[in-house]
């Protein structure tokens, strides 16, 4: 999960294809989901049946496909061969939105709460020794991001260090030559990496609760010529997680369900999800996404999202892109929206009418 994005000419192409055809209303919709802890549960309601029982209460059908490769997910989602996807809300932002494919995120699933860190070699080091510092990273990726506001914190900008790309697959390996001194990288390399001796994790995304969101976002036109798919996501996400949540016997085996099929055993899992603010009860989604400080994080994003490129080539500032929220709050460019935080049907959930 979380890797860069470069949008392709082909997808560019698809989603103006996709765009120019409309929504329409259907009966049979097409999900996709990437390995990552906060996004487990689609694996289990998917082949456990929750999300198929759903769907029939709303009498459609919604298939649910893993894919490998979490950009490519993106990318195939914004070029229209699915009608949702899995993402980060800088990804929803920078891909899908700045590509032109009006997107909701109808479930804001969780926050990063400690999964994404910035470690150095050295005990006791701290934030001002990152001057000068070549620091490996996934580039333009929430890792990315993490450093942009670590800096702030050390009143050091981008211009002082050196950013390194790194694919996720080698920086645990990289961290391990005498070359690299620094790494910003999510769980479960984070994990490993940190776990070394003579290491110092000097910022976390627990110092920025909220900003770096998982969700799963979907075509709005879809969403809105169909409501009962969004009805069926958001009640089969929330009878998910709250099983996840009761602690009972067939809690501990979903988890241990989810655990094997994300790759790790159930501690390494539980691990995963204790630097995870999961939202177990539609309540603590809706108190989330309604939140006045949501439309001012989006915008910390926007920022960061323009400085470095990913809002489009017609991008004029970090208002390119318009972005709605709950109670008619709109950012951005209000001829333009294009990411959407509509809580229609977390409220629903909360009040128990799904």
């Amino acid at each position: 999960m979380r890797k860069p994005r470069l949008f392709t000419l082909l997808a560019t192409s698809l989603a103006a294809f996709a765009l120019s055809t409309g929504a329409m209303a259907k009966d049979s919709f097409n999900i996709c989901w990437t390995i990552y802890a906060g996004w487990m549960p689609w694996e289990y309601g998917a082949t456990q049946g929750i999300v198929d029982k759903w769907a029939k209460k709303y009498g459609i059908d919604i298939q649910v496909t893993q894919l490998n490769d979490y950009v490519e997910s993106i990318n195939q989602y914004t070029a229209g061969g699915f009608d949702g996807c899995t993402m980060t809300n800088m990804d929803a932002l920078t891909i899908p939105a700045a590509g032109g494919v009006d997107s909701t995120a109808l479930i804001v699933g969780d926050f990063s709460n400690g999964n994404d860190g910035l470690v150095l070699k050295g005990e006791g080091k701290a934030l001002s020794d990152l001057k000068g510092m070549p620091i490996n990273l996934v580039e333009l990726s929430v890792s990315h991001y993490l450093l942009a506001r670590a800096l702030e914190r050390a009143d050091l900008s981008e211009k002082d260090v050196q950013v390194v790309n790194t694919s996720d697959a080698d920086i645990a390996a990289a961290f391990d030559t005498a070359e690299v001194q620094a790494v910003t990288t999510w769980n479960p390399m984070l994990a490993d990496i940190k776990g070394k001796p003579g290491t110092s994790l000097v910022f976390d995304s627990s110092k920025i609760p909220g900003e770096i969101m998982d969700m799963l976002v979907v075509n709005t036109g879809t969403l809105n010529a169909n409501p009962a798919l969004g009805k069926a996501l958001t009640g089969a996400w929330f009878e998910i997680v709250a099983l996840m949540n009761t602690g009972d016997a067939q809690s501990q085996a979903a988890l241990e369900h989810m655990a094997k099929a994300s790759g790790t055993d159930l501690a390494g899992y539980q691990a995963q999800l204790a630097a995870t603010k999961l939202f177990y009860t539609p309540a603590d989604a809706l108190a989330f996404v309604t939140s006045p400080k949501l439309p001012a994080t989006m915008d910390k994003v926007a920022s960061f999202s323009f400085s470095h490129g990913l809002l489009g080539e017609g991008a004029k500032d970090a208002n390119a892109v318009g972005m709605s929220f709950a109670k008619g709050v709109v950012t951005g460019d209000k001829g333009n929206v294009k990411l959407r935080f509509d809580p229609t049907y977390t409220q629903m959930a909360a009040e128990g009418k799904l």
